[in-house]
């Protein structure tokens, strides 16, 4: 079950959701409006040639900020991380789904990969895993539409939500772009060979 306009604003009230800023007139039908916030995370594609996921690759990437002015042009083929300007929550018997928006998806700009979901209990910023997939530069700008989120609620409240101690959760509260922890799930292989 996706929640209504009507429940959208109900699990506010009652705090089940979280969104700040809230904006009431983001509210659509069964989902809210998100805007592009301003921090990207781009591949260094002219010094490091290729990624391997066993290893951190915070240093493969370099940071763009763009601001009222200045917008962030994604080239046709290209990948950046960014992120929605709101931060937004959800209780441990909530989930959300980030999509994106229609216009934008009729310019060939993919909003995510696979990073759509909003695990119970977490509460950031999301992040975007922005590309291009048709065959003109499009500029981006900030506090732009750029994605939309709907929620639905659990069968019953999770028993360990994200970011608990008994979790590995890489991403809990991110209020900046981050790039692939993949890498720590190979920590423990790399001890057992020791």
């Amino acid at each position: 079950m996706i929640l209504s306009d009507r429940d959208i604003k109900q699990y506010l009230k009652e705090g089940k959701i979280s969104i700040s800023p809230f904006r009431p007139e983001c509210v659509q039908p069964a989902s809210v409006d998100l805007h592009l916030d301003k921090t990207f995370l781009i591949f260094d594609t002219v010094n490091q040639h290729v990624i391997d996921v066993k290893e951190p690759v915070d240093n493969l990437m370099r940071r763009v900020e763009i601001d009222g002015d200045k917008p962030f042009v994604l080239h046709p083929g290209e990948f950046a991380l960014g992120l929605v300007s709101e931060e937004i929550g959800v209780g441990n018997d909530v989930v959300g789904r980030l999509e994106g928006k229609s216009s934008l998806g009729r310019l060939g700009i993919i909003i995510h990969a696979t990073a759509g979901y909003l695990d119970p209990g977490n509460k950031l910023k999301m992040t975007l895993e922005l590309s291009n997939i048709g065959s003109l530069p499009v500029k981006l700008y900030y506090n732009m539409p750029i994605a939309q989120m709907s929620f639905s609620p659990l069968s019953s409240p999770c028993e360990k939500p994200y970011g608990s101690s008994k979790l590995t959760s890489k991403y809990y509260g991110a209020q900046e772009p981050q790039a692939s922890q993949m890498w720590k799930n190979f920590i423990k292989e790399k001890e057992e060979v020791k």
